[in-house]
């Protein structure tokens, strides 16, 4: 009887998620397409205000490697704040697990092999592979560790992340001394400098193109396998036309520059796979189902403790991923590194569209988000604007996209 009403509890909860009425569709679509215009919008007016600099390929190629960072963090975040938490402490997390990764290539392992006579611990590879692997078991560990407060310690996330924040940042000044530890190992700086070659990047677009096709088709078929309403055939090809123009057009223009970032590629890939488990998986299904009503979530037989330990933990490793690509890009740890972007992941999901409220969320959204947080803090630098009235910008836009979200609902 137990397992027939946990059964019936969990497909519920699938299907409540899966049907969509009209109105909220709309709204969603809407709330996009506002957010696209929008930030049109915002680099119309940068290009004409630098005279056109702003949208050179060499200033675009280094808008999109400082939107990656927060990408990675923002991802998690969606996670997070749609299962109804927020967190603090990610900025503290890439500070602390790039300032391992660097420790490491820099200090731990080559004295580690001077004295036991291992000369391969001192650079290349092998030391660059143990930094990042390192960095992201610390990254999960801590995830861990914070998601099991929240989970089963019931301590508000405010709280469990502010005292990480602290923590963390405790922890950072305690192993660089308050000083810069570089240079890092060249195989270890690529993650963050490296680009695609030109041909690699042609290759890339050629590829994206035809999982474009490829994912709509079979969108389309499982609609239809299950009478699930579906899409005018020339929508959907005005819809591959619009997206496989602009990952070509994207190419084109990173290709006239030195070709595609490394840190975007990562990006892309992540955001792609967190994408999948947020729709597509029992994890994002049951964050949204979390975040839009606990009680109902643990009365329907969700282990809601193991989900929260899950979304932590996965909060942890894309921490301890941004962490990693900004001390490879930086070629140093530095025992401010990864300060307020935790501030900047959570403007960056709100101003995408994820609810605050809990129960809703959008990775593609939020990267959306931390495409116009990049932008507005590239053009702002690029007309000399001070940096007080960048963060008083910063500010306003949190606010009104918040005020927003709470009308909207």
């Amino acid at each position: 009887m137990g397992k027939t009403r946990l059964e019936t509890s969990q497909s519920t909860v699938d299907m409540s998620l899966v049907e969509q009425v009209p109105g909220k569709k709309l709204k969603d679509n809407l709330r996009a397409y506002t957010m696209v215009f929008a930030l049109l919008a915002i680099w119309l007016v940068l290009a004409i205000a630098t005279q056109g600099t702003f949208l050179e390929p060499r200033n675009l190629s280094n808008l999109f490697r400082q939107t990656a960072i927060n990408g990675y963090l923002a991802i998690g975040m969606v996670f997070v704040i749609t299962a109804g938490h927020i967190d603090l402490s990610v900025g503290a997390v890439a500070g602390l697990t790039g300032a391992i990764a660097a420790m490491l290539q820099v200090q731990w392992l080559p004295t580690l092999g001077a004295e036991l006579g291992v000369a391969w611990l001192q650079a290349g590879w092998p030391s660059t592979i143990i930094s990042i692997v390192a960095a992201l078991i610390v990254g999960t560990i801590i995830g861990i560790w914070q998601g099991a407060w929240v989970a089963y310690g019931q301590v508000p996330a405010f709280i469990v992340t502010l005292g990480g924040l602290l923590i963390f940042r405790g922890a950072i000044l305690g192993i660089t001394k308050g000083i810069n530890i570089g240079p890092m190992n060249p195989t270890f700086q690529g993650l963050g400098q490296a680009y695609l070659s030109h041909t690699t990047g042609i290759a890339l677009a050629i590829a994206s193109v035809a999982l474009i096709i490829v994912y709509t088709i079979m969108s389309s078929r499982n609609k239809l396998k299950y009478d699930f309403p579906v899409k005018p055939l020339w929508t959907e090809v005005v819809l591959i036309v619009l997206y496989s123009g602009l990952v070509i057009g994207f190419v084109i223009i990173m290709n006239r520059y030195r070709g595609v970032p490394i840190p975007v590629v990562l990006l892309i890939v992540i955001a792609v796979i967190c994408s999948f488990i947020f729709n597509r998986t029992q994890l994002g299904r049951y964050t949204c189902a979390i975040g839009g009503n606990l009680e109902a979530a643990r009365l329907s037989g969700l282990n809601v403790r193991r989900v929260m330990v899950q979304i932590f933990a996965l909060m942890g490793i894309l921490g301890a991923i941004a962490g990693i690509v900004l001390t490879a890009r930086l070629n140093a740890a530095t025992a401010n590194a990864g300060n307020q972007f935790e501030l900047n992941a959570i403007a960056s999901c709100v101003i995408g569209g994820t609810s605050l409220q809990g129960g809703s969320g959008s990775i593609p959204g939020a990267l959306l988000g931390a495409l116009v947080m990049a932008s507005i803090d590239n053009g702002l630098s690029m007309l000399n604007v001070q940096a007080f009235w960048q963060q008083i910008i910063k500010g306003l836009i949190l606010m009104v996209a918040v005020l927003i979200d709470v009308k909207s609902r």
